[in-house]
């Protein structure tokens, strides 16, 4: 398992002026990061994301922070996820700048992917930076 890559979604969003970075991961097999396209586990995970941001706009209006990558589909080993990922986090919440955190989860990543949607057309995932 330590072995095994960790798919991340986060999004980098405001809520009522306040920023707040949700994220949700989940640990792939080893073939599963090998693939080009994180296939059917990015697809659910930039869904349950989008739930959770859904479900917290009640808090106020919801605004992108960091324009076209502000949604991100990130696979990261796992030991970096959790004791890397945390600190960054917390520093963008905090009011860091949002260049620099993306600058640094670039680095982290091993590969990365901006989510988007264009109309009439399935969730895509574009190679990102």
């Amino acid at each position: 398992m330590a072995d095994s890559p960790y798919l991340v979604a986060l999004a980098l969003v405001e809520f009522g002026g306040k920023r707040a970075l949700p994220l949700t991961g989940k640990s792939q097999a080893a073939a599963a990061a090998g693939c080009v396209d994180p296939g059917d586990d990015g697809r659910s995970l930039a869904l349950e994301l989008l739930l959770r941001l859904w479900q917290r706009s009640d808090e106020g209006p919801l605004r992108r922070a960091a324009g076209e990558t502000s949604l991100l589909l990130v696979e990261l080993p796992l030991e970096t996820m959790s004791d890397q990922l945390p600190p960054l986090k917390a520093k963008w919440i905090s009011g860091g700048e949002t260049e620099a955190f993306l600058r640094s989860l670039e680095v982290l990543a091993t590969r990365a992917w901006r989510i988007t949607l264009v109309k009439y057309e399935p969730v895509s995932f574009i190679p990102w930076p």
